[in-house]
């Protein structure tokens, strides 16, 4: 008769007919009054005892079977779906599946060891791969005295690049040929080639990129509050204590204030004080000196510094106005006119020719062309004439190109930047040129492509003819790239004027 045959979990395996073999798993099942059953039932002892080894997983495996890799020298168990190791890692090439939290993986390929955490493989070790070191190491380097100083080293191509440390010190004999590059190991961080000979400045391309590359403060005061010694350039007003500046080996000339409000330039060391420049026949002349009881003309001849030469004071074309004097020698004009070239010209409200330009009742002055420095304008900015391809509409942002001289601009951030198309200009330069007038100084409508905060740096942007915001997070721009700052909020998306500032 027939017998059912159960797993261990009380469900059924299957049924062993009488007289019969059963294979359904990898041990044969004998049934009811087989002949000859003692080989098998004795082979079946055998398999379980050297369990099933082989270089081949068992065919017809049960979950919970244990198998004896015998390839690999490794005991497997099935767990219903595939065969685990028991013990040490899974060895492969390609990722295993169907780990369980807590197992590892030798990566073959890499030579590396995973472990898994139930979601993905986290390296374990070592973090160098290929046939060279990529990698931190914590070492020891003997100093000059024998100590063994403990350090961090980044090797990147078992090349060091970086060496931290706690403290300063200098390396060993013992120690130098394993560090190439490297002498004093400073105390932070300490790149390679950066050696006590040359000050603390890398003479290879080894830098911090970043912040550091562009330091924003150097012991603790701003980039702007610090003058270059070949070319100063102050973006904001550069300020001193009332106590000044002095020059000179002696400090002989001094710049400082008196008072609190009283500005001075003393020659602290001398009694003369000299003004010189340079005319264009390029010699250097001394127009006027100061002496602790006068004012002089300066010397002709600068290197001997002899001589004396007749210096006016103002021009025709330059005048000073009233002039007090307990003694005036010289010549005078005339109380009611004034004498020019010769003639004596009297006043007027109208653009009369050859008359002097006067106010009229309402406090206007009228002239045909204006020529001398205006203190105040009407509109907000000073432009010139340019040359362009076409007519442009003001706030559109021109290039120098094209054409003509100028032309749209059509790229990001454009150092070819020519400026921003007037609308009305306070004063317009070279007014006879047929172009179109650009702004180089003041406020002035500009095109503007995307959301704007106020004090954001605009470039050109690859919209033609418009600016954008430059991102707060990006690299400082060359600064023939930006065309002024916005004087603006204004979060809309699409294309519109924005006053800016030149």
């Amino acid at each position: 008769m027939a017998y059912t045959i159960n797993r261990y979990n009380n469900s059924q395996l299957t049924v062993v007919e009488d007289g019969t073999i059963d294979q359904t798993t990898d041990l044969k099942l004998v049934g009811k009054n087989y002949a000859g059953y003692g080989e098998i039932q004795n082979e079946n002892f055998v398999f379980l005892l050297e369990n099933f080894a082989g270089g081949s997983a068992p065919p017809k495996a049960l979950g919970g079977q244990v198998w004896f890799d015998s390839g690999n020298s490794k005991l497997k168990f099935y767990d219903g779906s595939k065969w685990r190791t028991t013990g040490g890692a899974e060895v492969s090439n390609d990722t295993p599946a169907g780990l369980a939290e807590g197992d590892f993986w030798w990566d073959t390929s890499n030579e590396q060891l995973y472990a898994y955490n139930g979601t993905s493989f986290v390296l374990v070790g070592p973090q160098g791969v290929g046939e060279t070191v990529t990698q931190f190491q914590s070492v020891n380097i003997r100093d000059n005295t024998g100590t063994s100083r403990p350090v961090i080293k980044s090797v990147i191509n078992d090349e060091v690049i970086h060496i931290i440390s706690a403290q300063q010190f200098t390396i060993g004999t013992e120690d130098a040929s394993n560090y190439p590059g490297f002498d004093v190991i400073r105390q932070g961080l300490t790149l390679k080639n950066t050696q006590n000979s040359t000050n603390g400045v890398t003479s290879t391309q080894h830098r911090f990129w970043g912040t550091a590359s562009n330091s924003l403060k150097l012991e603790g005061k701003s980039a702007s509050d610090f003058a270059l010694s070949g070319a100063p350039n102050f973006t904001v007003l550069a300020e001193f204590a009332d106590v000044g500046i002095a020059i000179g080996d002696s400090n002989d000339l001094r710049l400082k204030i008196v008072d609190d409000d009283k500005g001075l330039i003393a020659n602290e060391q001398g009694q003369q004080i000299y003004f010189q420049v340079q005319n264009p026949s390029a010699a250097q002349k001394m127009p006027m000196r100061l002496t602790s009881s006068a004012i002089l003309p300066g010397y002709s001849n600068v290197s001997a510094f002899t001589g004396t030469e007749s210096v006016q004071i103002g021009s025709s074309s330059n005048k000073f106005g009233s002039v007090w004097a307990t003694t005036f020698n010289g010549s005078a004009t005339e109380a009611l006119t004034l004498d020019v070239g010769g003639t004596a010209r009297s006043a007027s409200t109208s653009a009369t020719s050859n008359t002097i330009a006067a106010r009229d009742s309402a406090g206007h002055i009228y002239a045909s062309v204006f020529q001398g420095t205006a203190t105040s304008a009407q509109y907000a900015d000073l432009a010139e004439k340019y040359t362009a391809d076409k007519d442009y509409e003001p706030g559109t942002v021109l290039v120098f190109g094209g054409e003509a001289e100028v032309t749209e601009c059509k790229i990001f951030c454009d150092p070819k930047l020519a400026g921003v198309v007037s609308t009305a200009p306070a004063h317009l330069m070279n007014d006879s040129i047929d172009g179109v007038a650009i702004a180089l100084k003041g406020r002035v409508p500009c095109k503007v492509d995307g959301p704007i905060s106020k004090g954001d740096l605009l470039v050109t942007g690859p919209v033609p003819g418009t600016a954008t915001a430059l991102q707060k997070d990006s690299a400082s721009p060359n600064p023939w790239c930006v065309i002024g700052k916005s004087l603006e909020d204004n979060n809309e998306s699409g294309i519109r004027l924005v006053e800016i500032a030149v």
